[in-house]
């Protein structure tokens, strides 16, 4: 049997916080990472094929 979320509540019964599973908690920041790295890739300026072949020439890559 797979181990779920528990909520943690207050006296009201309302939610105040959540137990998780080690490996749901790590994939939940490896997602959270993966978007932060897209959030900025979207700021970025496109580059054109030929500037991007460039590059990868001055860096020695090709």
């Amino acid at each position: 049997m797979a181990v779920q979320e528990q909520f943690v509540v207050d006296a009201k019964g309302k939610k105040i916080g959540v137990l998780l599973s080690m490996k749901r908690y790590q994939k939940l920041m490896e997602d959270l990472h993966d978007l932060a790295l897209v959030a900025e890739w979207r700021a970025e300026k496109p580059v054109s094929l030929e500037e991007m072949k460039r590059r990868l020439e001055n860096d020695g890559v090709t």
